[in-house]
């Protein structure tokens, strides 16, 4: 029977950090799901379907991922996708607070379902979507910190939303 890993997040944009992490996973279990989280406390530059498109171009060469969204108790997703772990990225000791409560809970709603932590590889401890969002918003650099095919595409949404600081607002 094939171990199926669902990989839940916001992906927004999907980063190298996040892809290390899919990476890693693929290399464990049989399937791993990249599954794009609607949170309704968070108000995200990308839509859900451009983030799928984002994760699916990215992930097109991995032959045991694929990509989904989903919305609602993460629990509830895993058991619809007769999948059996949870996977979450570490990045600090920072993160592992509120990470530990989130599997708490979710062993609480489905005690069959496990949750591995994946530490970060320490080239990417302080990557995080927002912190890319922020830098590029800033005419920062940021190749190496998203896929290049992520790269235009924030950058041009950035500039769409007004959210990029021109030399003007900076006088």
């Amino acid at each position: 029977m094939a171990k199926v890993a669902v990989y839940p997040g916001s992906f927004d944009p999907v980063t190298t950090g996040h892809l290390d992490i899919i990476r890693r996973t693929s290399n464990i279990f049989d399937e791993v799901i990249v599954a794009v989280f609607v949170n309704p406390n968070k108000n995200p530059l990308f839509t859900r379907e451009e983030r799928v498109e984002m994760l699916e171009e990215v992930l097109k060469d991995f032959n045991n991922v694929m990509v989904d969204d989903f919305a609602g108790l993460l629990t509830e997703y895993l058991k619809e996708q007769d999948g059996d772990v949870i996977v979450r990225g570490l990045r600090a000791v920072s993160d592992f607070e509120s990470e530990f409560q989130m599997a708490s809970m979710n062993k609480k709603l489905a005690p069959e379902i496990e949750t591995l932590f994946m530490m970060t590889n320490t080239k990417y401890a302080y990557l995080s979507s927002s912190a890319v969002k922020e830098v590029a918003s800033f005419g920062g650099c940021i190749e190496e910190l998203v896929p290049e095919y992520v790269i235009d595409k924030l950058i041009k949404r950035l500039k769409k939303e007004d959210k990029m600081v021109t030399e003007e607002d900076r006088n």
